[in-house]
């Protein structure tokens, strides 16, 4: 009799950590995903105009360059979990709340934007010159040199770039949790720490690890891909 009870209590013990872990599981991903997608909607173009209005570039424009690259140094060097305190107000007047998974999404996406603007500009700035000088004595626009040499010549640095951006975007949801965010984070710090929940701990981690190596398998074989 002391078997069965000691099965139907573990088995109510992991049922009950996996109703826990399922949901924050999913609102990681959800943060991540919406975060990484609107970070490159936001990061993607300042990349690009921070290379095309460097020196010897196609629209060469030091101010505008300096300009835009102290911005986004100013807000690279922030540290996230300062940005996400400060960023209450701002993220109250969008969303209506400074608490829950998609206020999160707010300081996730300002945080993340410099990030990809630097990484894009470091894939782009790999395209050999003499690529571009071709373009432009065919008579390309500029326009056409960004979206048909540019953005393809360095695909598969800037698919790399997704896959570190994304996994950088992980780490913010865990200190999101921190102040409400929700996720993985949030559940680790809710049970896990301050319920002496150990177990919670554990599969929060082994789940976080699994996530980020899959995400850099991938974009390590589609990189891989797109190069050959």
């Amino acid at each position: 009799m002391g078997f069965d009870s000691s099965l139907l209590f573990q088995a109510t013990f992991w049922i009950d950590s996996f109703r826990l872990v399922i949901p924050a599981t999913g609102e990681t991903l959800y943060m991540v995903l919406a975060s990484t997608v609107l970070a490159y909607l936001l990061g993607l173009p300042l990349g690009i105009i921070l290379v095309i209005t460097s020196p010897g570039h196609i629209m060469p424009n030091p101010w505008v360059e300096r300009t835009l690259g102290t911005v986004i140094n100013i807000l690279r060097s922030a540290p996230f979990i300062i940005l996400l305190v400060a960023l209450i107000p701002f993220t109250k007047s969008i969303i209506g709340s400074s608490i829950g998974t998609t206020a999160a999404i707010v300081p996730l996406v300002i945080s993340a934007a410099p990030f990809v603007a630097r990484v894009v500009e470091s894939s782009l700035k790999e395209v050999p010159y003499g690529v571009i000088e071709a373009a432009l004595s065919m008579g390309a626009s500029p326009q056409q040199i960004i979206q048909k040499v540019l953005l393809p010549e360095a695909k598969a640095s800037l698919i790399l770039g997704v896959a570190i951006t994304t996994i950088s975007v992980i780490g913010y949801t865990a200190m999101a949790g921190a102040v409400g965010g929700g996720g993985l984070g949030d559940l680790a710090i809710q049970y896990g720490y301050n319920r002496f929940r150990t177990d919670i701990m554990i599969i929060t981690v082994v789940i976080l690890v699994v996530i980020v190596q899959i995400i850099q398998s991938l974009g390590t074989t589609l990189a891989r891909k797109l190069t050959h």
